[in-house]
Formats: structure tokens, sequence, C-alpha cells
């Protein structure tokens, strides 16, 4: 948990998410890794196969060398790790994310049906499934705007728990404030009481946000009870802040299609970089920053289970490192 992990994407790699997770791991005293994944070929030995293979690894290696070059002009102190990978890019991060304090991705904005069955979708899955906090970076972060303001979606759930820990620990590094959000949806019951339900989730947003302002002291703890559709208030919310952050309630599926339909809409809605934050695993304590002890700067290029469900055997050590004659994946392994 001593690093922060930015997903490259060889086709087209996200400036505001390399920004962000370049100043996110100075932040937090971090190391950054860089991770570009070369999706497997599916013909086997065929001579088109392995030439297709070929090109795919050498853009992989331009890639991640221009994102660390960039990285370095940002940052030069900054410690950084590269890693290429074979697997499938959804896989791999998600494997690696249970090392990580955070992962960072952009996004290529794909078409409902091809996020959800295609495997160039990186965003759904890994944000349903990934075992620590992910970052989803389709626009800047409003970092003009003052006072800089964190928001917070809260519904009094656990994993909406995770999310105020994480967003109040987040908000005390960034010296932001910390605007905590329930958006209640209209009732459809004409005789619904308006005040009564007013009250009751103000009190359950307050219960929700208890104890936080003393743990962090020099973080400004706002609350808002907000009428309307989730996704929309949430979005609206987001427009002059530097992220939105959400607790993520779906356990993951087939491609994270079980992923919470606000956080899915918000990925998509948003106006600033998403947050999902996962319920915390036993022993876990979300949201508080570590401190990297370790200093690596090195390429891997090693084999990843191809498995884009999530079912398939564990992840090889940390140290294994590929060969470039070893096979890879195998035959009849789905292509990107």
């Amino acid at each position: 948990m001593n690093e922060i992990l930015l997903g490259v994407d060889p086709r087209e790699q996200s400036i505001p998410a390399l920004v962000w997770a370049a100043d996110e791991a100075v932040r937090r005293g971090l190391a950054l890794r860089l991770v570009v994944a070369v999706p497997p070929a599916h013909y086997g030995l065929r001579y088109d196969a392995l030439a297709h293979q070929s090109a795919l690894r050498l853009r992989a290696e331009s890639a991640i060398a221009n994102v660390e070059a960039l990285v370095r002009e940002l940052h030069g102190g900054l410690r950084i790790a590269t890693e290429r990978v074979n697997g499938v890019p959804a896989t791999v991060l998600r494997d690696l994310a249970a090392h990580a304090a955070l992962v960072v991705v952009g996004s290529r904005r794909l078409g409902r049906a091809a996020e959800v069955f295609s495997e160039s979708s990186v965003v759904v899955p890994l944000t349903a499934r990934a075992a620590c906090p992910v970052v989803v970076v389709r626009v800047p972060e409003h970092a003009a705007v003052h006072p800089p303001t964190l928001v917070v979606g809260v519904d009094g759930s656990p994993s909406s728990q995770a999310a105020v820990a994480f967003a109040a620990a987040e908000a005390s590094l960034r010296e932001a404030r910390l605007r905590a959000v329930w958006v209640w949806p209209p009732s459809l019951l004409a005789h619904d009481d308006v005040d009564e339900g007013l009250a009751e989730r103000r009190r359950l947003l307050a219960e929700s946000v208890a104890g936080w302002a003393e743990k962090y002291p020099d973080v400004a703890v706002s609350q808002e009870v907000l009428r309307g559709h989730p996704v929309e208030q949430l979005a609206l919310a987001s427009q002059e802040s530097l992220a939105l952050i959400v607790g993520r309630r779906g356990r993951g599926g087939y491609s994270g299609m079980r992923l919470g339909s606000t956080v899915h809409g918000l990925l998509h809605r948003a106006m600033c970089p998403v947050i999902t934050v996962p319920f915390p695993r036993r022993g876990d304590r979300p949201g508080d920053p570590a401190w990297a002890d370790r200093s690596r700067s090195r390429t891997t290029d090693r084999p990843w289970p191809v498995d884009p469900l999530g079912t398939g055997p564990p992840r090889p050590p940390r140290g294994t490192v590929g060969r470039e004659d070893d096979p890879g994946p195998s035959a009849g392994s789905p292509e990107r």
C-alpha cells in the first residue's frame, strides 16, 4: 500500500490522469508506479498474430517511456517504477490494486455496450472490483476554485461511511473543505411528509460525518440534503470540486455490470475526477495516507492470467520477471 498506480493507455494517455496521479503521489509521499498492459493475441503462433503482438509491445514501451518523461518533468524527485505486463488491462490493474493505495486511470468514454462487454473497457470493471479506491479522471479537477472543495456522497450505507473516511483524510491532505451531500429522491407517495423526511435525513447525515471534524480539525465540513436524482445532484455538485468521492455498493460481477447505478452514472456525468471507495477489508483504515519506504524504477515484462472475469488463478509473486522467450498467454485467449 505504498504506491500510487497509474494505468498507462498506449492508445491515448490521459494527461489529466497523469497529472492527478503524480500530484497525489507527491502529496502522500508515495512512489508512482506506471503500468501498461499488453493484451494477448488469440491467433496462436500464426505469423500475423506474432507481428501484431510485437507491434503492441513496441507501442506500450513507447507510451510508458513518454509518460515517465512527462512525470519527471512535473516532479523531478518523485520515485517512479515502470512495468509492462502481458494481460487484459482491466484484470492486470485489478490485481495490482490489491497492493496499491490508489489506482488512477483516464477514460476513453466508450459506449455503454463497449464499456460492459469489450476488453477495451477498463473503467467499469476496475471500478467495480478493485480492492483499493479507484480514481477516474475524465476532466481536470477545479483547482482554481476557492475555497478548494471535495464533495462526498452520503447515504448512510457502510460503503458511504468508507467514502466519508477517505474524503476526510483527503481533504486534510489537500487543505480543502469537505462538502457532505445526501441526495433524497422525490417520493411517489402523495402523503409523504417532506418536513419529517428532511429532518430524518439531516439527522442521518450528521451521524454519518460525526467524529471526522474532531479527527481532522483542519477540515471544515458542511452538510447538505438535496432533493432530486442522485446522479443529477451529485454531478451538479461536482462542477466546482477537486473531486467527487462515492462509496461502491456493487460487488462486481461480469465486467462490472453490478456496479451501482449512481456510481455508473457519475462516471459519465461528473465534471471532476471521481473517486470510488470500496468497503474496507478487515484491518484496513480507509483514507489514511501511507508513507512509501521503497524506491524502485524498473521495467518488467511478465505474463498475466488472461482473466477478464476475475475468476482465474492468483497473480504471480511480485518479484517474478518474465523473459522475452516466455510463451506468454496461451493460444485461444481473447484479443483486446
